[in-house]
């Protein structure tokens, strides 16, 4: 456990030192620095060794499914404002700059996930901006499409991002979501548009191979 009074590491020094930068399986075109067992997460959190790691250090399913759709098919962002919601280590807005996106913003509530998200940007070559905030209780952003990877992990969560999702689609932003169908997942609201077999490190599966599904809301054209 963290001894009281210890200063938490400088975030972007961590993360170079003890995150060692990898391909992503099953999207070798992108790079992250991921952790692993020996990286002491909770040092940088300010946690204790026994609390759960940070989303933002492993490149979960519903992301990774969603990285590899759209590097798949660029016409899907191709010229096209993109906003990655709840970005993690900026796995799908990676992607999306990948394929042409003209802008990429990428926003996450966890301020260690910004300082991942621009080393993980610098590595693979691309241009983002990304930013610490929750912006679901805001007015739909300034954007063409809305990609959603792995936020239906938690009821309340879910709740409040599929009703911040409608608003979207309200305000004509095209919404795309990746996941693994975990438990919240609203799959009654979404229609299924594609399906890839990608690693997940959430459910148990340690890292293990797991189909994922690329859906839209319903009513989406």
């Amino acid at each position: 456990m963290k001894r009281p009074g210890m200063p938490n590491p400088d975030p972007a020094a961590f993360i170079k030192a003890n995150l060692p930068i990898s391909s992503v399986p099953s999207i070798p075109e992108i790079r992250l620095h991921t952790a692993g067992p020996a990286s002491g997460l909770w040092r940088l959190a300010g946690r204790g060794e026994a609390d759960p790691p940070p989303y933002w250090a492993y490149p979960w399913a519903g992301g990774a499914v969603l990285a590899r759709h759209l590097l798949d098919r660029p016409k899907t962002v191709a010229g096209r404002r993109v906003l990655d919601l709840g970005a993690g280590s900026g796995l799908v807005a990676i992607a999306a700059a990948k394929a042409g996106a003209a802008m990429v913003t990428a926003i996450d509530i966890d301020a260690n996930a910004i300082v991942a998200i621009d080393l993980n940007v610098a590595i693979n070559g691309v241009d983002i901006v990304a930013w610490a905030a929750d912006i679901i209780e805001d007015p739909p952003p300034e954007t063409n499409l809305l990609v959603v990877g792995d936020l239906f992990y938690d009821p309340s969560l879910a709740l409040r991002v599929m009703a911040f999702l409608r608003r979207c689609q309200a305000a004509g932003i095209e919404v795309l979501i990746g996941d693994p169908e975990r438990a919240y997942l609203p799959q009654g609201e979404l229609s299924r548009i594609a399906t890839h077999s990608v690693a997940d490190f959430g459910g148990g599966t340690g890292g293990g191979a797991v189909p994922a599904g690329v859906f839209a809301l319903v009513g989406n054209d």
